[in-house]
């Protein structure tokens, strides 16, 4: 019988993180659980019908919100990259808070307006800030390889809060009627005391310090010049790099659906289907279970394929979800609905950190994270717009077999695009993959997640 090989051999340990790694993934989880503990979100559309407002209005208010967020990626992104993440993440936990109060104030058509601009300038604030500093913290930390983990269980906990919070809502709403938008402001101001106790990464505008120091950020250079020059340096990124821009379109398919059908399609699928508002909360609670099950467990798709092509399929599988709702009754309604939800949990961290791998060194990091959300957001907004039109027609069956078919698409269209790009960079060894690294396109199927590797997805 032959030797067994040392553990270390067949797989390399990850490197325990550092005492200030350690501090940065703990406060990392307590922003993200409490910045995006939105209360509201299981009574939001009948909170706003109880005060008056139609459904064109609701919906409305939706299609602003998607196309606000949007305009506030373009400078929110260029502001992280000049006052540093850590400040960015500071200022979106204080618009939030003030954002879940507009509709203490003014529960009225003008109130629930102020409310979401708010809060999509709030989470413009934060949304590539926050994957910016968690990614340069640790690898300044020399402990990149926690990234993933750090990421999925972040937003597993906060699912996990979601799961036991929004039962709540309910009876709290017959003691006090804004409760849902005052605990929500309770929550967005805790994620503020988690960023101020985070530490000043040494991470700079235009790149990373030396690994295993943190410290004060050096001040940035200011000015309008610098800002459109980070704007220009993004974009230039984008242009030279097809990996980036490859991996950043993909993701489009898996955040528009997730959103589309968690948010805005929710309530109206149920309804149709029989389903009672009175069972909304539970359904809402199963979905929210099946996706930190994912969130949490990427490493569970395996190494059969690259997380390039996991993206597409877990993408494919949210498409035929909606197409399958339309055929079964109540219980398959929910349970395709769980299956939804935990695809959407499985894709999340692994796109997030194809995208990150993918920016290269010395690069903006937040305003080319920003990029990618103000593409998302761009589709969300128009299908926000069809939405809003087929519900109104009555076509809810026709929307998601629509969807379904627009998804397989595009991601067919995807991976011809793809495969040009294997075949004209194949002489080259590799495809640029961020960090300045060349890796090839099909190596390493899933192992970046399960050896934690560095800033190279085939490594």
């Amino acid at each position: 019988m032959s030797p067994r090989l040392p553990r270390s051999a067949a797989r390399p340990a990850a490197t325990p993180p550092t005492g200030t790694a350690r501090r940065i993934i703990r406060l990392n989880y307590g922003f993200q659980l409490l910045f995006n503990l939105l209360w509201w979100m299981p009574v939001f559309y009948a909170y706003q019908k109880d005060a008056g407002l139609s459904d064109g209005q609701i919906f409305g208010i939706q299609s602003i919100y998607y196309v606000a967020f949007c305009l506030f990626e373009i400078p929110t992104g260029l502001i992280a990259d000049r006052i540093g993440t850590r400040n960015c993440l500071r200022a979106g936990a204080v618009v939030m808070t003030a954002a879940n109060l507009a509709p203490v104030v003014s529960s009225s058509y003008p109130g629930f307006l102020v409310h979401f601009l708010a809060i999509a300038a709030g989470r413009s604030l934060t949304s590539g800030a926050a994957s910016a500093y968690l990614y340069d913290g640790l690898r300044a930390e020399g402990c990149e390889e926690h990234y993933l983990k750090a990421e999925g269980t972040a937003r597993a906990l906060g699912l996990a809060a979601k799961i036991l919070c929004w039962p709540l809502v309910g009876p709290l709403m017959v003691l006090v009627h804004p409760a849902p938008y005052l605990l929500s402001a309770l929550s967005a101001a805790g994620s503020l005391i988690c960023v101020i106790a985070l530490p000043r990464t040494a991470t700079q505008a235009h790149g990373t310090a030396s690994p295993g120091r943190i410290g004060k950020p050096r001040a940035p250079r200011g000015g309008r010049d610098t800002s459109l020059g980070d704007a220009k340096a993004a974009l230039r990124c984008v242009v030279s790099s097809p990996w980036l821009a490859l991996v950043m379109v993909q993701g489009v398919a898996v955040f528009t659906l997730s959103r589309i059908c968690q948010v805005n399609l929710f309530q109206p699928i149920l309804l149709d289907h029989g389903i009672g508002e009175s069972a909304h909360g539970g359904v809402l609670a199963a979905m929210t279970v099946a996706e930190a099950v994912g969130s949490a467990r990427p490493q569970w798709l395996g190494r059969r394929l690259s997380p390039v092509a996991w993206v597409s399929v877990l993408s494919l599988v949210l498409a035929g979800t909606l197409a399958g709702i339309t055929l079964g009754g109540p219980w398959a309604v929910v349970a395709l609905l769980c299956v939804f939800a935990a695809a959407a949990g499985f894709a999340y961290p692994i796109q997030r950190k194809l995208v990150n791998d993918a920016v290269p060194a010395g690069a903006p990091r937040a305003t080319l994270l920003s990029i990618e959300s103000i593409v998302d957001r761009a589709v969300c907004a128009l299908a926000a717009v069809a939405v809003g039109a087929y519900l109104s027609a009555g076509h809810l069956d026709a929307l998601l077999w629509h969807s379904a078919l627009a998804t397989a698409v595009l991601l067919g269209a995807f991976q011809l695009v793809l495969r040009s790009v294997r075949t004209r960079r194949g002489a080259g060894g590799g495809v640029h993959t961020g960090a300045g690294a060349h890796a090839p396109v099909q190596a390493g199927p899933l192992e970046p997640y399960a050896r934690h590797s560095t800033t190279r997805t085939g490594r």
